[in-house]
């Protein structure tokens, strides 16, 4: 057995294997909620499943914006903060 092969003792029957979904935390501001959501893939869907249009949120991971294409990693902790322009 290589290093990297698990012992078939450590592997469950198919029928006792529980998928658990990946998630991510999102802060939401300026209502300062924090979420706990199943994983969007991007951040354009972490908006619609918020109810933002694009327009209307920055989405920020670790300080630094996203644009609504990029990915969104298990576990990620967002910030989505609401922005409205006043004029």
């Amino acid at each position: 057995m290589s290093e990297h092969e698990l012992p078939l003792s450590n592997v469950l029957p198919s029928d006792q294997r529980r998928i658990v979904p990946a998630t991510v935390t999102v802060r939401l501001q300026p209502e300062e909620k924090r979420l706990t959501l199943t994983r969007p893939k991007t951040v354009r869907q972490l908006l619609d499943a918020l109810g933002l249009a694009e327009e209307t949120a920055l989405v920020a991971r670790d300080g630094q914006l996203l644009t609504p294409d990029r990915r969104i990693w298990p576990n990620d902790d967002l910030l989505v903060r609401k922005v409205a322009s006043s004029g």
